[in-house]
């Protein structure tokens, strides 16, 4: 049977409008991502920090400098950078600090970049930042190993410039959480940007293909606390449920305490003789330390490779 043109034209835009029907349904269907849920928080003076998705981000701002410590994820790091730009309309970013490699900390940087002079970290940080994106699986927004945006000026030991009227101090102190971690200063506020060389009460990462070492990280909590006076505030790159980013050196003290009670543990484990896989999938909390909530795989695993003979 032959179609006329009306005949035609009303059976597409019947299917049209079915079509419509359908795909609004379908987009009904979707959850809707909420925003990320992000602060400006002031700290001491000119220093203040921002939370939203990654590391903590530490910043300074006066009328003739600002400083920026770590960037976060990629919608993040724009959220931050235009909460910077509003409170310093028509200005540069003098410095961009990484504290490390890692990506919730450095994947932000192509956002920065533009609006910034000079990124800057540790020696190390480039190569495990580019080393560490080969290995990662492509995501969706995030800067490919092609793409990473890495530090411009990089030091040994230790880095120390006036950014307007305050002083920035960066030390290494040894492998720790990374093999290329930043203790950033503050001098005139006297706050202390730790980037992850603490996780206030909850597990940290400790990432060994990344240079991690467990007892060099529980001399950096001491070099750092020694180095440093009582009433320095220090900001942390991660925290519990319910605990602040930021704390003092009794903060620190246990964050040195914790990763020494993982030693003794998982050492005392191996030498009862029990097997790796009993040691390292053991969920109590840890002794001293069950704000931390259930022992995970991955820091008994850590603890247990570098207590391990090598082969």
């Amino acid at each position: 049977m032959s179609v006329n043109r009306r005949q035609f034209l009303t059976a597409s835009s019947l299917a049209l409008a079915a079509s419509a029907f359908d795909l609004r349904r379908l987009l009904a269907q979707q959850p809707v991502q909420a925003p990320p849920q992000t602060a400006f928080t002031p700290v001491r003076g000119t220093v203040g920090l921002f939370t939203g998705q990654g590391g903590t981000i530490g910043w300074h701002i006066d009328k003739a400098g600002i400083v920026v410590v770590d960037a976060q994820m990629p919608v993040t790091a724009r959220i931050c950078l235009d909460g910077v730009v509003e409170r310093a309309p028509g200005r540069k970013i003098d410095r961009l600090i990484n504290t490390h490699h890692h990506w919730d900390h450095t994947a932000g940087n192509g956002v920065f970049q533009p609006a910034t002079v000079k990124i800057v970290a540790h020696e190390n940080v480039p190569g495990l930042q580019r080393a560490a994106a080969a290995r990662q699986p492509a995501q969706p927004g995030m800067p490919g190993p092609d793409e990473q945006v890495v530090a411009t000026v990089t030091y040994k030991d230790t880095w120390r410039e006036d950014v307007g009227g305050e002083t920035v101090a960066l030390k290494y102190y040894g492998p720790a959480h990374t093999g290329g971690d930043s203790v950033v200063t503050f001098e005139k506020a006297n706050v202390v940007h730790m980037g992850d060389l603490v996780f206030n009460r909850r597990h940290p990462f400790i990432d060994r293909p990344g240079g991690a070492s467990i007892a060099g990280w529980i001399k950096v909590l001491e070099g750092t606390m020694a180095d440093h006076g009582a009433d320095t505030i220090y900001v942390f790159g991660h925290a519990g449920p319910q605990w602040p980013v930021t704390g003092a050196r009794a903060d620190l003290a246990y964050m040195r305490d914790y990763l020494a009670a993982l030693v003794d543990h998982v050492r005392a484990e191996m030498k009862a003789g029990k097997p790796r896989d009993a040691i390292v999938k053991a969920t109590e909390p840890l002794k001293g330390f069950s704000d931390h909530g259930p022992l995970i795989e991955r820091v008994l695993t850590a603890a247990y490779e570098e207590l391990a003979p090598q082969p």
